[in-house]
């Protein structure tokens, strides 16, 4: 039996895409992702921030370089890779990154209307999105779809 390596994220950018063009031609994309939980401790509201390591390859990277920015809230699937490099003074280290399989961009429409590459969106995405969910006569009746 196989394992399963399978990365959920929902957090904010740290900063914008970083793009790299590889030997071959392959692009490759990264940035920082943050995640916050709140919690009480002690009848006092605690947030914690966790960031992780995002990594996007081929199309997927050269997606995000254009619609992604710091700030932006997005959904990430992926997997977790670690992997190690030597530093200058040959000290061998370790990062562990999640390699992103695919991201949704999350937020309002106005957040992606005043970014400059509003352009590059389609006009008709949002109300593809709203027929989506929009609820039938039958499903009020408690009838599901599927």
């Amino acid at each position: 039996m196989s394992g399963i390596n399978k990365v959920i994220l929902v957090g904010h950018l740290g900063k914008d895409p970083e793009v790299r063009h590889l030997e071959g031609g392959v692009t490759v994309a990264s940035f920082p992702l943050a995640t916050s939980e709140t919690y009480n401790k002690d009848g006092k509201r605690v947030e914690q921030t966790e960031w992780h390591n995002i990594v996007l390859w081929r199309g997927l990277a050269e997606v995000a370089s254009k619609y992604l920015q710091k700030g932006k809230l997005v959904y990430i699937e992926g997997k977790l890779r670690t992997r190690s490099f030597e530093d200058k003074e040959k000290v061998k280290k370790y990062v562990t990154e999640i390699v992103a399989e695919n991201f949704t961009m999350l937020g309002r429409k106005s957040d992606f209307e005043q970014s400059p590459v509003t352009a590059a969106i389609p006009q008709n995405t949002e109300s593809k999105i709203q027929d989506e969910f929009t609820i039938s006569p039958s499903d009020e009746n408690g009838d599901l779809p599927f």
